[in-house]
């Protein structure tokens, strides 16, 4: 059995690779923007949940030693003992970096709070006070 090739084989023009690709561009461009958005919301449910989880480690550790840690050893406490605990039965925490909101910052701790025994937050993406959307703050209360 011999198979022949033709002189015309089948494929396709320039013209419509070009009209694909602008189609494809078209849709990115479409797409894109509202992926950011959703990816702009994970980061900030994120840092809702790990506030939550990190309030619930505030509370076992004020369970164990009898009140909340100070401003001074922050949270902090959570990872590592501090040098006066004599029942601290941490770490409450696993890693030091958990410590951090989705943006690499720092989450902010204060004892007493203003809102309840403590206050836990973020200020977002912009890491400054206020505003909207990702850059909105997260907070305990």
């Amino acid at each position: 059995m011999t198979i022949r090739l033709t002189d015309k084989q089948g494929g396709f023009t320039l013209l419509e690779l070009l009209i694909v690709l602008a189609i494809l561009a078209l849709i990115a461009g479409i797409a894109a923007p509202q992926l950011m958005n959703v990816l702009g919301s994970a980061k900030t449910n994120t840092a809702g949940i790990q506030i939550e989880k990190l309030s619930t480690a505030l509370d076992i550790y004020r369970l164990d030693m009898g009140r909340y840690p100070d401003n001074k050893i922050g949270l902090g406490a959570l990872v590592e003992k501090p040098q006066a605990a004599t029942t601290w039965n941490g770490p409450y925490v696993k890693k030091a970096d958990q410590l951090l909101d989705p943006w690499g910052n720092p989450f902010y701790y204060r004892h007493p709070g203003q809102h309840g025994p403590f206050d836990l937050y973020s200020f977002g993406a912009d890491g400054r006070e206020g505003g909207d959307g990702e850059e909105r703050d997260v907070k305990s209360w």
